[in-house]
């Protein structure tokens, strides 16, 4: 057996982004975090939203976020002091809070502005262990430097897409700011996968939606499609991911089945020749 296969395996980095608001990114980062770690795999996530809502829907009160993600981008903290364990075993979150607000205007002469999360999680680990298996970005519904830190840190981005009419024009806009990524931050970016949220059986426009995404984009689509639910829609308010707070809900099913598709397209990904 070469040295190379027994070394430890590279934590996975997936950005969990859409540049329009309100389509499930925080929800889909927090029950897809919680459904890896309930099939064994060690899971950080980083809330780089302002909102801060990963960290409350995790139930991490605001008064607890001693050390947060702008601690660790603005301030150079590192990201094992930063994370705080969950209530879910095996998963870890690096909290957030409206500091974050205001990271452009402190970093704008600083030196590499936009590889601080990078730069971060590469630290992480260095006595030779990887901490985690998969990092989950929580990124905000914008393009500003905390989006472009959290695509430089990524190997690839999850698409959540809500299943209305103005779908496919915010996912060209995503696109574009990916193929941006591409050629001036992160070459090896790409997009592991789109995920269907919000998705209503009863609605002719979802499933036209639905239709239309994957007959553009074929097999990035996963075949898992997340329902509107109200039990996932009601989990956060009491601090829990909905697999916590209902496992057997159809939302919750949904989270565990595209948890086992995403764990699938890595095995398949790492099986490729380079």
């Amino acid at each position: 057996m070469s040295p190379d296969s027994q070394s430890p395996r590279k934590t996975r980095v997936l950005a969990v982004s859409n540049q329009k608001g309100g389509v499930g990114k925080t929800t889909t980062a927090i029950n897809l975090g919680t459904a890896l770690a309930a099939i064994g795999e060690k899971v950080l996530i980083v809330d780089m939203d302002p909102q801060g809502n990963a960290s409350t829907g995790l139930g991490v009160p605001r008064e607890t976020r001693r050390i947060t993600i702008y601690d660790v981008i603005v301030d150079g903290r590192a990201v094992d002091e930063a994370a705080v364990e969950t209530t879910v075993p095996g998963l870890h979150i690096i909290p957030g809070d409206s500091d974050m607000s205001g990271v452009e205007i402190e970093l704008a002469q600083a030196d590499r502005r936009s590889y601080r999360l990078r730069d971060a999680l590469q630290g992480q680990g260095r006595d030779g262990h990887t901490r985690y298996d998969y990092v989950l970005i929580d990124c905000p519904p914008s393009l500003n430097l905390l989006t472009l830190n959290a695509m430089s840190a990524a190997d690839a981005v999850l698409v959540p897409l809500q299943c209305e009419f103005f779908a496919l024009e915010g996912l060209s806009q995503l696109m574009k700011t990916v193929e941006m990524v591409r050629q001036s931050l992160n070459p090896a970016l790409e997009i592991q996968g789109l995920v269907l949220t919000m998705f209503d059986r009863r609605s002719t426009l979802s499933g036209q939606v639905a239709a239309d995404v994957r007959a553009h984009f074929g097999d990035k689509v996963y075949d898992a499609v997340i329902p509107r639910n109200v039990r996932v829609a009601e989990a956060p308010s009491f601090g829990k991911p909905a697999l916590i707070y209902d496992l057997k809900c159809a939302g919750s099913q949904a989270y565990l089945k595209l948890a086992r598709e995403v764990v699938g397209r890595e095995r398949q990904r790492r099986l490729q020749p380079a």
